[in-house]
């Protein structure tokens, strides 16, 4: 099965929060959370779309909190830019168990554990049908894990950034605290950034629209939504041009 016969993008960048690996837990990794995930990963994988992924670290340590009780921003940052590679290799580890094969290539050297970031390498990964999974953020402090997706996405040619959420799409108010949210179908770069949306951080949006860049955001917790919208069809909201 070929990606032009069925999907829309070719080449995509999903992006999900650390918390969305806990499940119901309050703090670390949920196994079958993150085998459900690569399920999902695997299932758009299998209609030959090329993927790349960032995963945030926030189920591990947040640097502004960190920084919030009295650590050092810098250190902080660092801190939670590791937490990104526990992630990335536990989903590593989860999508080889499918069948898929990985590579996990970090912004920080650690040879031994995950390849350092070469621009040419990776993209001759996607090309092989290697998942890509970007762990350590952009490897600088004050940049968070939504800028460094978007800083991929733009380096690998990615042809939209899937944000994946516990919500079908951008509302103009929380869904799960009011009733009458109105979700957006399509909204502009600039509407996200002036009604403080909360879709991704500023830098991020502001990268994306400087570049043309869509973001998708949808659930992550339908089954097979990821799917769906590559195949033309589910719930989610465009931002773009």
């Amino acid at each position: 099965m070929t990606a032009s016969e069925t999907a829309t993008y070719r080449r995509v960048m999903l992006k999900i929060s650390g918390e969305a690996l806990m499940g119901e837990t309050q703090f670390g990794l949920h196994p079958p959370t993150v085998e459900r995930i690569a399920r999902e990963v695997k299932s758009v994988h299998d209609m030959g779309v090329e993927i790349c992924m960032v995963i945030g670290g926030g189920n591990i340590f947040r640097g502004l909190q960190g920084s919030a009780q009295g650590m050092e921003r810098t250190t902080a940052d660092y801190m939670g830019m590791l937490a990104t590679v526990m992630n990335a290799l536990a989903m590593q580890s989860a999508l080889e168990g499918q069948g898929i094969h990985t590579r996990v290539i970090s912004a920080i050297p650690m040879d031994q554990v995950c390849e350092p970031y070469i621009r040419r390498r990776a993209v001759r990964h996607l090309e092989k049908k290697r998942v890509c999974i970007f762990a350590a953020g952009t490897g600088n402090p004050y940049f968070t894990t939504d800028t460094a997706a978007t800083l991929r996405a733009n380096e690998m040619s990615c042809e939209a950034i899937f944000k994946g959420t516990k919500v079908d799409g951008v509302y103009d108010k929380d869904p799960k605290k009011h009733a009458d949210a109105k979700r957006y179908e399509n909204v502009s770069y600039d509407e996200v950034l002036q009604q403080h949306l909360g879709v991704m951080d500023a830098s991020a949006i502001a990268l994306a629209r400087d570049n043309h860049l869509p973001i998708i955001v949808f659930s992550l917790d339908e089954p097979g939504g990821f799917k769906g919208i590559l195949a033309g069809e589910g719930t989610y909201t465009k931002v773009h041009d």
